[in-house]
């Protein structure tokens, strides 16, 4: 049996993918949880519109995204905290202080968008990468100064 994805699934393809399945799987657990719909010429004509609002939506989003990133990249975020000997830190500075500092700002960003391999452990600049969305990315500039 030929069905139409309505969704991407793992083992079988992507949303609007065109895949052969056994009769059972089709007809007894795709097709019920709207998964999937059997192939017809309007149900592929219903699909292939579908697909064209996915990608205008798709390129919608990637433009804004694409707009954010531009603006975040423009962005300091500067991060007071107490220093000892040889200008360590006592503590670190991890992707909750970033997306702090960046709310107060006014710029609202998800710190598990926050691309940090380590926590910053010391005073000074360091680039830091925010991924918005797929493909898209932004580097903002992290300053780490000492407290007074």
């Amino acid at each position: 049996m030929e069905v139409i994805l309505k969704e991407d699934i793992g083992t079988l393809g992507q949303a609007g993918d065109i895949v052969k399945v056994a009769d059972g799987y089709g007809r007894n657990y795709l097709v019920p949880r709207g998964l999937a719909v059997e192939v017809s010429r309007r149900n592929i004509r219903m699909i292939e519109e579908q697909k064209k609002q996915i990608l205008r939506k798709t390129e919608r989003e990637r433009k804004k995204a694409e707009d954010f990133a531009t603006r975040l990249s423009e962005v300091v975020c500067t991060i007071a905290r107490k220093v000892g000997e040889q200008d360590k830190l006592f503590g670190s500075v991890n992707t909750r202080d970033i997306e702090e500092n960046l709310t107060a700002q006014g710029i609202t960003v998800d710190r598990k968008h926050i691309v940090l391999e380590e926590p910053l452990r010391e005073l000074g600049e360091f680039p830091v990468t925010v991924k918005l969305s797929a493909g898209v990315t932004a580097e903002i500039k992290v300053v780490v100064v000492a407290e007074n």
